[in-house]
């Protein structure tokens, strides 16, 4: 098949786990050319894999020290630039859209008719998992800013609806047993400023933290050690922690639970997605959250132990199974598939 795949930029777990599903798609012999928006070209880091791309403006949320800024992102939107885009992309022989969250290609499917597909944590929530009260705004942005006619919703449990396993990526299978450093802790507060983030740690001293969000060069400051972005170190460094402090996207803790990574979840205020997460984490019994940056929170987290990895299934296999084999409208068996094969890799 010819297929339009969109991918939110805005998120680097819409671009992880869209990797995995653009590349399994192309082996399995389909033809993927790829919208990215949300971000700028040039903020985009390690996107060469979905070559050929474009990058269009999109819609982005606007964010200011771990809270939404609704304010901002009214007067960012530019809905005229995204019909514009939406009504000059060429979709001649474009047999079926994939959407990652991503508002362009969405768009696109309804004005053209053309087949659509849902893909990522956000095409969860039309179902019956934990999702938190918001305002009426919130929660019509969560299933109307990028809808598609069938939905591959991921989760971290199926909560008995038909929705997929978390995407692991391919190198987290692959790689060889890694030594856990249990004073080691992984942090990823891409949304709260760095001066915000060292004072929370600078008082655990017993703990060597390895921040990611807004460096743009490594450097080590006693116990904290900050780093600029990079994918391969990233995951080494996932590998390696015994715990992971972050913001309560889906991606990331996803991946810690799959390698039995403890977790502890700061949602970003006024995002229903982040909020329902951190609800849903804590129903499930799978980490800690905290709704401001607490030092007796983490305090009280730090002391607590490990836990068993989950061990989820190559859920991209499943779902581009489903895409290939088509009858879209039924997902059950390969649902019920990829949850059965959790455990086993």
């Amino acid at each position: 098949m010819k297929i339009l795949f969109g991918v939110q930029g805005t998120g680097n777990g819409h671009i992880s786990r869209s990797r995995e599903l653009v590349t399994r798609l192309r082996e399995s012999g389909h033809e993927i050319d790829v919208i990215i928006s949300g971000r700028k070209e040039e903020e985009l880091k390690e996107i060469e894999v979905f070559s050929p791309y474009r990058v269009y403006k999109g819609l982005t949320l606007v964010t200011y020290r771990g809270r939404m800024n609704y304010i901002e992102t009214m007067f960012r939107l530019d809905l005229g630039k995204l019909m514009t885009d939406v009504l000059s992309l060429d979709v001649n022989g474009v047999d079926l859209i994939i959407t990652d969250f991503e508002p362009v290609t969405a768009t696109a499917a309804r004005m053209k008719n053309i087949p659509s597909l849902g893909f990522g944590h956000q095409y969860a929530f039309p179902y019956d998992v934990p999702i938190a009260r918001g305002n009426i705004f919130e929660r019509y942005t969560l299933l109307n800013f990028a809808p598609a006619q069938y939905n591959a919703g991921l989760h971290w449990h199926h909560f008995d609806q038909p929705i997929f396993p978390p995407v692991i990526p391919r190198h987290l299978y692959e790689s060889g047993a890694v030594t856990v450093r249990q004073e080691k802790v992984l942090v990823y507060l891409p949304f709260e400023e760095l001066e915000d983030v060292a004072a929370l740690l600078l008082p655990f001293d017993g703990k060597e933290f390895y921040i990611y969000g807004k460096s743009r060069e490594d450097h080590d400051d006693g116990h904290l050690h900050y780093r600029a972005y990079s994918r391969e170190g990233f995951l080494q460094d996932l590998q390696e922690c015994s715990g992971v402090v972050c913001n309560a996207g889906f991606e990331l803790p996803g991946e810690a639970l799959h390698l039995g990574k403890k977790l502890l979840l700061r949602p970003l205020d006024g995002q229903i997605e982040q909020e329902s997460n951190a609800m849903a984490i804590e129903e499930l019994g799978y980490g800690m959250t905290m709704h401001s940056l607490d030092g007796n929170v983490l305090r009280d987290w730090l002391h607590k132990p490990g836990r068993e990895p989950l061990v989820y299934s190559r859920t991209v296999d499943y779902i581009a199974e489903w895409i290939t084999k088509g009858g879209w409208d039924d997902l059950s068996g390969y649902v019920e598939a990829a949850w059965a094969d959790c455990g086993k890799h």
